[in-house]
Parts: structure tokens; sequence; C-alpha cells
């Protein structure tokens, strides 16, 4: 039978690591802090790929591809935006290796120092803004809207499989625009694209926001954020979206030519998700026997498995398989009809819920005769013999009944773990021994929120877009315009 995963409430880390190993999504690379993706886990990140792309492009974007690298000088022309990658950024120095006269393998040759050194892109702002100085000179030329699919480099210290790794797989959009509010409407824009794919795809309900200064991206005037809860109670921030205003148009001198002839700054967005998409799919639905995968970005929605004893009973079974096979295939769902018989049925029904295949068939030569087949959910386990006549509509429709109810049991754990409070001792209490997010009035500061980040760990997640109720901080007492959402986070 397949391996025994840690439990969740035993070990939620390790009951996360084993998952990602055992369920072959991805494992740590001979190179330290990254990871090599497997196939089933760059196949749900394919289906994310494909939807977002298409989702860019109906709103007008085009995809472009930019170096890795990038000239150390151009990071110091953005000040705020060099101090908050500078501890992250991996430096290439030369360009050349030789043989260690003292026969112990290769060294670099001191000769072939870069003039200038090079830094492996942690994110694209600064060469991307060098390239656009090229692409811009009118009115004309705006807005341009641009995305890219690339991997980055963060000399993280601290990693974890697909949550946080030196290199990761990632898009990156990058905008320019005549005047702020077509800027900021972009950013905003951008925003709720990723905040309909969670729901739509991902089935994780976000909150979207407005991070604080001490939270927000470096070099940005504004970050908002996409926040999810996981299942641990910790907070996981899904996706960002940047207004710029005018800070890299300045620093690369990009401006262009108004309809009245005049010369000014464009205004800028970027905006961002990445492979940690797949972390917050699996802790935000998976369970103690493995992966619970939204039939939308599962790689197989159906596995069809053949019970039989003898050769004669496979090859019967097998016909009439092929033949739902077919029909699944003809209506765009993804299938396999699993007939290796190096392994029996029952470690292939442990394997493919571990692997979080939604539907699950089972058929063998009593069912041929009686018309049936089995059917079993992973997102509630239940078992049901349907007939074979009409089975393809039954599976379009459970499908989608599938997708909706993992999206509304991960609404409702939300909601079971959000909290409002105006007391900071209950505060302390709730991120201590529940979790979940915790909505309290702040004071505004970065004095306040750093001392309780200090004290209880907990970071403001987001600042509400809307209008809230007056009120006292929770911290110090004083005046507070809105609540804001607490949490732990990862």
């Amino acid at each position: 039978m397949a391996k025994k995963l840690t439990k969740q409430s035993d070990n939620y880390s390790k009951w996360y690591n084993e998952l990602v190993v055992t369920a072959g999504l991805a494992e740590n690379s001979a190179v330290r802090g990254s990871m090599v993706i497997k196939p089933y886990g760059f196949s749900i990140w394919e289906s994310m790929k494909t939807e977002l792309d298409y989702q860019f492009k109906l709103t007008g974007h085009e995809n472009a591809y930019f170096p890795l690298f990038i000239p150390k000088s151009f990071l110091s022309r953005e000040a705020s935006h060099v101090e908050g990658f500078a501890k992250e950024c991996a430096v290439v120095t030369h360009y050349r290796l030789k043989n260690d006269p003292n026969g112990k393998g290769v060294i670099v040759d001191e000769n072939a120092k870069l003039e200038e050194e090079l830094i492996v892109r942690p994110t694209s702002e600064t060469i991307i803004w060098s390239t656009f100085k090229n692409w811009i000179q009118s009115y004309r030329d705006l807005p341009l809207l641009i995305n890219q699919w690339a991997n980055v480099v963060r000399w993280e210290m601290r990693t974890r499989l697909f949550l946080r790794t030196s290199e990761f797989l990632w898009q990156e959009g990058h905008t320019a625009h005549e005047t702020q509010k077509e800027a900021i409407d972009e950013a905003e824009l951008m925003l709720n694209v990723y905040k309909n794919f969670a729901k739509d795809f991902l089935a994780i309900p976000v909150y979207t926001g407005i991070k604080s200064e001490s939270e927000k991206f470096a070099g940005a005037d504004v970050t908002y954020c996409i926040e999810a809860l996981m299942q641990d109670g910790k907070a996981l921030q899904a996706g960002t979206s940047h207004y710029l205003g005018q800070n890299f148009a300045k620093a690369f001198d990009v401006k262009y030519q108004t309809k009245a002839g005049k010369q000014e700054y464009v205004w800028a967005t970027s905006w961002g998700v990445s492979t940690r998409l797949i972390g917050a799919l699996i802790m935000a639905h998976s369970d103690d026997k493995g992966l619970v995968l939204p039939p939308k970005l599962a790689p197989i929605q159906v596995v069809i498995i053949p019970i039989y004893r003898k050769k004669e009973q496979l090859e019967e079974v097998s016909e009439k398989v092929n033949n739902i096979v077919k029909q699944l295939q003809a209506k765009g769902i993804r299938v396999k009809f699993d007939k290796n018989d190096n392994q029996k049925p029952g470690w292939k029904f442990a394997e493919y819920e571990l692997k979080g295949v939604p539907i699950r068939l089972a058929i063998g030569p009593r069912d041929l005769k009686n018309n049936t087949i089995e059917l079993a959910r992973r997102d509630t386990f239940e078992k049901t013999t349907y007939s074979q006549d009409n089975l393809v509509e039954e599976i379009e429709k459970l499908l989608e009944e599938i997708q909706q109810n993992i999206y509304n049991k991960a609404v409702k754990f939300r909601e079971d773990n959000t909290h409002t409070v105006d007391d900071f001792a209950e505060f302390k209490n709730i991120i201590e021994t529940k979790g979940g997010f915790v909505f309290a009035h702040w004071d505004g500061t970065a004095e306040t929120e750093d001392k309780i980040k200090t004290e209880t760990k907990a970071t403001i997640r987001f600042i509400p877009m809307e209008d809230g109720e007056i009120g006292k901080c929770i911290y110090t007492g004083n005046p507070s315009t809105k609540r804001v959402c607490f949490a732990k986070a990862y």
C-alpha cells in the first residue's frame, strides 16, 4: 500500500514536506535551496499557466522575454528597490573556469573577471525599464502591456518546496501608462484577475487589500495583494500587484511626448504570481491521505481501474473502458486508464487518493453484466454505483460539483477562523492558540506594527481598501480609521 503520511495534527510542516515528495510533485535538487519540479507537479503549473496566460491576453497583455542577467548598476538606480533585494541577490563576477594546476578539479579563472558584475534576476523591473526607454517615445506607444514567464533567483536562507526556494518559476507583468489613474486601474484590474483565478481554479477564497508600508514591494508606491488562509491557520500571500508610480520611469528616464507636445514621465505597474500557488493549493485543501485537487487543475481528473482475475477478463473490461475513455476525452476530460498489472487494485486506490485524483472509477466482469460502474469521489470519499448509460454526462456534472464543494469547504474554514477583536490580550491568545485571520484596529504607525510583530509574530497581511469603522488601536489605544488583518504567515 502507499506510504502513510504524518498527520497534519501531529506535525503540519512534516506532513506538507512528505506530501510534496510522496505525491510526486517535487523534490530537493543537488543545488541547495532549489527544487526539481516533477512531471505531476509541473502539469499543475502548466494548467495554471495556461489559464492565467489566457486571462492576461484577454486584458490586452502580450508576452515577451527579457535577460536573466541584470547589470549591477541598474539596481542602484532605484534606491528602495536595491535596498529591498540586496540581501537576496546572486552575483556573477567571472565568466570562465580553468583546470586547477594542483589537480583539484576546476577553479575560477581570475583573468576572466567581468567588467561589470551581473545580478541573476530577483525580479525584472530594472532590466525591463531600461528596455522600455527604447520602446516608448510618444503617447501613441501607450499603454504598453507586457508579461513574461520566467524563472527568478532569490538567495533564501530557509527554504521549503514551492513556498520558498532560491529559484522559482513565475510570471511578471510590467506596464506603462499615460496617467496615474490608468496605472492604478491596471494594478487593481490584475489584482482582480488573480482573485478570480484563485476562486474559480484553485478553489481558494482570498481577501484583497493593500500592504502596509513595511510590507510593500521594494520600489512600489502601493502594493495590492491576495491573501489566503491555510489549514494550519497561517496566511499565505498568493499574489501581488504593484502601483509603481513614476519611480522606475524616473530612474531610467522613460518619458513620452504628450498630445500637447510636452515630455512627461510614464506611470507604471508590475504584478506577479509564482509556483508558490502550488503550495497554496496543497495546504488549502489536502488531508492526511494525500492531495485534494480541484478538478480544473488536476492533471488526471478521472482514473479508471479494472478489477479482474484472469487476462481474458481484463480484455473484456478494456474493450468497454476504451470506449468510455474516448467519450471522456471527447469532452475534454483528462482521464487515465490504469491497467498496469504490476500493482493490485487496492494499491492503486491508495495511490490515486494520494495524488488527489477527483474521480476514481472501478469496473470488473460483474459490472459488465450489470451495466454498472463504481465511482468514488476524492473530496468526500463517497462511493456510488452508476449505470454505464449517461456516465459521461454524470461525470461532467460531478466534476463541477466537486470543484464547488472544495471551494465551499475552504470558505467555511476561513469563516470559522476569522476573528474580530478589540483587546490586545484576546488578540495574543487567538494568534497563539487558534491562528487564522484577526481583524483589529491599528494606529497606522510602523513602530506599533513592529511591536505587535515582535510580541506575537503576527504581521499585517493587508489593509482593506474600503472604508472602515473608527476605533482605537488594540496596542496603543490611539485613534484608528479602520480594522486591518493580522495573521502569522508563510
